[in-house]
């Protein structure tokens, strides 16, 4: 008669355990819950300086995109200028290595 328990008694065991179980619970949920909430108050001042040091930011990045734009057309500018300069130095080579070739001829 002792070695069974009294079905009473295993309900009421099994309710207690239920019980300290979902204390447990709810004290890791509040305490992920306090988490949370120290994130949501400290991380917003964070968001917010981030959000405020990348506005700064965008005036001077667009500023270095209109610098480095101008370059490149600086850059294509001087590029057309030594292809022309090139090509005639070419033909002015080809001319004198003709006038050489006649004179060379005559002598």
């Amino acid at each position: 008669a002792q070695g069974q328990m009294n079905p009473i008694r295993k309900v009421v065991t099994l309710l207690q355990s239920m019980q300290k179980k979902v204390t447990e619970e709810g004290e890791s949920e509040k305490e992920l819950f306090d988490k949370f909430m120290c994130y949501c108050t400290n991380g917003k001042g964070d968001l917010e300086k981030s959000i405020a040091d990348a506005d700064a930011k965008v005036p001077a990045v667009g500023s270095e995109i209109t610098v480095g734009e101008e370059k490149l057309e600086q850059a294509k500018g001087d590029l057309t200028g030594a292809q022309t300069d090139r090509a005639a130095a070419k033909e002015a080579m080809a001319q004198a290595t003709g006038i050489r070739e006649k004179e060379a001829a005559a002598f």
